[in-house]
């Protein structure tokens, strides 16, 4: 089974500089072309109560058709659409289905690292297979030099990053495991990643940075092209 290499890669910048954003910094905006969405932590997931609630309210009994129309309505006019991620809760999300020109993304500044974030640890969980403990999910972004417990520069409170603001968006699912102590949790990938990119654009980005090819990781790539043909 391939692993993921863990060690140090050769960065450049000062020796204060966090490897990731020196990555950042040689690569701007390659990694966004990883996630097919409009790449916005501020575009939120929408909640059916909420839309019934504030928006379609009277016309509750034609909620389905309303949504119907409006993701068909989406897509013409906007390029924009309308994806369920949730069938219990239904909770729907919004992907850009437009070709965006080399570096136009709608994130900005710091929204634009929070999303590199965001797909280093997806990757990291997809090769680690597809679940990782809080404690190395952690330590991972500490040989990184992003600290959870300590403010950083670009992402600012990390922990509540990760924790919340990850998990809120449904980029990232977190699941206690049972008969821990002290208790221990599991990160796995939420239904909001599995819509807005692909295993195999996952790998991709992991071998680009570890300047391998994708096969080289054989089980991942196996499990990313059998994914690949599913979707």
């Amino acid at each position: 089974m391939g692993r993921m290499i863990l060690s140090r890669p050769r960065w450049s910048g000062t020796r204060r500089t966090s490897p990731l954003c020196a990555f950042l910094a040689r690569s701007p905006t390659g990694f966004l072309g990883v996630l097919r969405a409009p790449g916005s932590l501020s575009v939120p997931c929408l909640f059916s109560a909420d839309v019934l609630k504030n928006i379609i309210r009277e016309y509750r009994n034609a909620y389905s058709e309303i949504v119907r129309r409006a993701d068909r309505t989406l897509q013409e006019v906007f390029g924009l659409q309308l994806v369920e991620i949730d069938t219990k809760r239904h909770i729907y999300i919004l992907i850009n289905n437009l070709p965006r020109a080399e570096g136009q993304h709608l994130c900005r500044g710091k929204e634009k690292e929070k999303m590199a974030l965001l797909l280093v640890i997806l990757s990291f969980i997809f090769m680690k297979g597809n679940s990782v403990k809080d404690s190395a999910l952690w330590e991972f972004l500490h040989l990184l030099r992003v600290h959870p417990g300590k403010q950083h520069g670009v992402f600012g409170d990390v922990r509540k990053l990760v924790t919340e603001e990850f998990v809120r968006q449904k980029y990232l699912e977190i699941t206690p495991i049972p008969l821990t102590d002290p208790p221990e949790f599991k990160y796995q990938w939420g239904p909001r990643a599995e819509k807005e990119t692909s295993k195999k654009d996952v790998l991709n980005f992991v071998a680009k940075m570890q300047g391998k090819d994708p096969t080289f990781w054989a089980s991942q790539y196996s499990e990313a092209e059998a994914d690949n043909t599913t979707t």
